[in-house]
């Protein structure tokens, strides 16, 4: 997807609507226009990058940094009893936007979400070559 073809680039360039709640100089936190819960807020990096294997350290750091912020916000303006943070990367991941964002999800004792899956010792026996596989790919 290109910037141009990009929702949420029209959103950070002022062509799209958006509630925008609070921003930096590299990040945006807007409203989620189908929201989970009541409260959910975006929080999205101003420059173009798909996912968060395209987004760059700076843009990280902002978006971690607002993301930080407004969860204070939505704490106290919501008087929320929990929060959810998620994040989806690439169709598979589960992600419908390609533009790199952070929901959070404001959460109440007595909500209707439920988790996205069930915890399941089955899939233990591969914990060990996982990692394995893993410290290989992040070694220099």
């Amino acid at each position: 997807m290109s910037p141009a073809d990009c929702v949420f680039c029209g959103i950070v360039a002022g062509n799209e609507p958006a509630e925008v709640v609070a921003e930096n100089e590299r990040a945006l936190a807007f409203m989620d226009i189908n929201p989970a819960t009541d409260g959910h807020t975006l929080v999205i990096s101003k420059g173009h990058a798909e996912d968060i294997w395209d987004l760059g350290p700076e843009d990280g750091t902002a978006v971690w940094s607002l993301a930080r912020e407004v969860a204070h916000a939505i704490r106290i303006g919501q008087q929320l009893e929990g929060l959810t943070l998620f994040q989806a990367n690439a169709k598979a991941g589960w992600q419908d936007v390609f533009h790199f964002h952070l929901h959070l999800v404001p959460r109440w004792a007595d909500d209707d979400l439920v988790k996205p899956w069930r915890p399941s010792t089955v899939r233990r026996g591969g914990i060990g070559a996982a990692a394995e596989r893993i410290r290989a790919a992040a070694s220099p």
